[in-house]
């Protein structure tokens, strides 16, 4: 009996012990034409989750989908912040987004200051303004750095697409870490001329980024390929605001790209084996 006690023991304490803080990859799931969550386990953030319009173009957020964000049902529980590019109606919906700030005290909105001068028009409710962040940025300004909880983010504003028209749209290009040092940068609408990024070459240098998710158009228009490339230093890029009918020349280009709702990706640290 003693014998088969001894055994037992040397059998348990050799087994492997699951670790109390299993390590969770990061990853994105996309929602839908530019709306993408990134989640490490630990902090999960939205960008451009709720639009009211895709145009009969792009692909809206499936209403059962959007039903659960905004319930904050599993997995769009715990979020920790919202970023939106810009104030289209294929990238942000001010009922929607009031909506999900007063059903979700923890969360809080980062915004360029034209969206959040059209919220404050829309609402009374001057509490959940406490945790917007407007950014009133202009071309060529110098890039804005917040640091909120576990997050560490940058912001520019590059133009909007087909510049200079539509040049008075505050397009923003987020840059946020997460807790667990994952980098990703959301390019909304940009323009694809190098002539908006040279100027902010040190911006892009500071900090590696893990995953982009440029508009499909920088994989085969103007200087994007080489922005991607070269430019953002970023090490892999996933295309959004794909159009429901698949543009032929992004299927044929070998890029990444999401495109139907729900799709995920994993995201491995720069250098990560």
């Amino acid at each position: 009996m003693l014998r088969f006690l001894a055994f037992f023991l040397v059998l348990v304490s050799a087994a492997p012990v699951a670790s109390a803080h299993p390590e969770t990859p990061t990853q994105t799931t996309y929602l839908g034409n530019e709306g993408i969550m990134v989640s490490d386990g630990h902090t999960t953030i939205l960008f451009d989750p709720l639009y009211p319009n895709g145009f009969g173009t792009y692909q809206m957020v499936p209403e059962a989908m959007r039903q659960d964000l905004m319930a904050g049902a599993a997995p769009y529980d715990n979020v920790d912040a919202i970023f939106i590019s810009h104030m289209h109606p294929d990238h942000f919906s001010v009922d929607e987004v009031i909506a999900y700030l007063q059903a979700h005290p923890q969360v809080r909105l980062f915004a360029p200051a034209q969206a959040v001068d059209w919220m404050r028009e829309e609402t009374d409710d001057e509490a959940i303004f406490d945790r917007v962040t407007p950014v009133g940025l202009e071309r060529l300004d110098a890039p804005l750095s917040f640091q909120e909880g576990d997050l560490t983010i940058d912001v520019v504003r590059i133009p909007h697409a087909g510049w200079p028209g539509r040049a008075e749209v505050s397009n923003l290009v987020w840059r946020v870490t997460l807790s667990d040092g994952i980098t990703v940068m959301h390019l909304g609408d940009a323009d694809p001329r190098d002539e908006h990024y040279a100027p902010h070459a040190d911006h892009w240098m500071a900090t590696r980024t893990d995953n982009a998710y440029p508009p499909y158009w920088f994989f085969s228009m103007g200087d994007g390929p080489q922005i991607l490339s070269t430019r953002l230093n970023t090490l892999k890029s996933t295309g959004i605001h794909v159009p429901i009918e698949l543009p032929a020349e992004l299927f044929v280009s070998g890029a990444d790209f999401f495109h139907t709702p729900g799709e995920t990706r994993l995201i491995q640290k720069v250098g990560a084996e």
